[in-house]
């Protein structure tokens, strides 16, 4: 009776013990077509690895005449420290300036600051920004204006120190016209940064006006045809330049170790632009902006030196915050005053700005605030201008 259940169980366990021989059997092959696809993978690296080699490691004409050092960077053998390779002058002198530059302006104190070991870089970003104007363009008259929100989008493309970007607004892109754009160039290495910019905004504006002669009550209107174009240049030195690196919060060409700041000077150069369309001003806005003279246009160019200071904090091993402050102080030239005003007058503008990094290999993640305020006064009217904006990107370093 026993052989009997022992017969039975064996006939039960058959067909699992089967099941599992066929699973076996069809998991094996995928295996091996893995490990298969894998050596041809590594097969065809292999073949293009040898190729180079073959291509470097093959003989070559070492004759030391004037085109050996061509011959021989054909075949990897660059060597700028051997003096018989028959380098043309101008090259070595393009080399030896490089050489000098590199050391002069760009070295850190290794303990603070390393460098990425990547020399370019690519950024997508989307920036977010508002200009708005406080004032009064005419007597017993304030204005308050502020934008709508203009959203860009833009890429930049850095090579070493060297870094160019631009964003468009989203509306052009989907609507056409032309309602913002910007253009960003930087310089950036060890003691001292370089920035220039374009923008111009034509975004809609919503303003407050309140006539104290009038009824002295606030006004608001949605108003276009008010155009801001602005462009300037913005260059200043780092005093601990060794140990402060702006480059790893604004440029993400290098690493700050440990935390470091620097007091900083230099130079601003910006023009300015505000121009009104009356015919495009809503009709109720008549009783309190006149408009049967010309409108009042603020254009002006900014010549300033610049004081301030930056610091950038280490949190952890991924994350860096930057805070940078600087006010302008210099002179302001208006070149179409109105009549009764001044030519030129004083300059005093302060600018804020804040970025945060993290760091993640060749990969890198960043948020960067800033606001730029400039004063502008002239003979029986004043303008304090603001502009904010916030930038979300992310980029590579190859």
């Amino acid at each position: 009776m026993k052989r009997f259940y022992l017969i039975l169980m064996l006939v039960a366990c058959l067909p699992a013990l089967s099941w599992s021989q066929d699973i076996a059997r069809d998991t094996v092959p995928a295996a091996v077509d893995s490990v298969q696809k894998l050596s041809k993978f590594q097969q065809i690296k292999s073949n293009i690895t040898k190729r180079i080699e073959d291509k470097l490691n093959e003989p070559y004409d070492t004759t030391r005449d004037n085109r050996y050092w061509w011959r021989a960077m054909k075949h990897g053998k660059v060597n700028f420290k051997d003096s018989t390779m028959g380098y043309p002058k101008f090259l070595m002198f393009c080399y030896k300036t490089y050489k000098w530059g590199d050391k002069a302006f760009n070295s850190y104190d290794s303990a603070y600051v390393k460098p990425t070991g990547k020399n370019w870089k690519l950024i997508l970003k989307s920036n977010n920004w508002l200009d708005s104007y406080i004032g009064t363009p005419y007597e017993n008259v304030k204005v308050i204006m502020n934008s709508n929100l203009v959203s860009n989008i833009g890429v930049s493309l850095s090579f070493m120190a060297v870094s160019l970007g631009y964003s468009v607004s989203i509306s052009n892109l989907i609507h056409g016209g032309k309602i913002s754009n910007k253009v960003d160039f930087s310089f950036t290495c060890a003691r001292f940064t370089a920035d220039a910019y374009y923008w111009e905004n034509q975004n809609d504006i919503n303003v407050t006006y309140v006539d104290k002669s009038l009824d002295n009550k606030r006004h608001e209107y949605r108003q276009s045809g008010i155009s801001r174009k602005a462009m300037g240049l913005t260059a200043y030195y780092f005093f601990n330049n060794r140990r402060y690196a702006q480059a790893a919060a604004y440029c993400f060409s290098k690493y700050q170790k440990r935390s470091a700041g620097s007091f900083l000077a230099g130079i601003s150069l910006q023009h300015f632009d505000v121009k009104f369309d009356p015919e495009k001003m809503p009709q109720e806005s008549h009783d309190y902006i006149p408009v049967d003279t010309e409108m009042p246009r603020i254009l002006y160019n900014d010549y300033c030196v610049l004081v301030g200071y930056g610091y950038n904090w280490v949190l952890g091993r991924k994350w860096l915050l930057n805070f940078t402050l600087t006010p302008y102080l210099g002179y302001r030239y208006n070149i179409k005053p109105q009549p009764g005003d001044k030519q030129s007058d004083f300059s005093l503008n302060i600018r804020a700005r804040i970025g945060a990094v993290y760091n993640h290999k060749n990969f890198f993640m960043g948020l960067q605030a800033c606001g730029d305020h400039h004063r502008y006064k002239k003979q029986d009217s004043w303008l304090v201008f603001s502009m904010l904006e916030f930038t979300a990107l992310a980029g590579i370093r190859f």
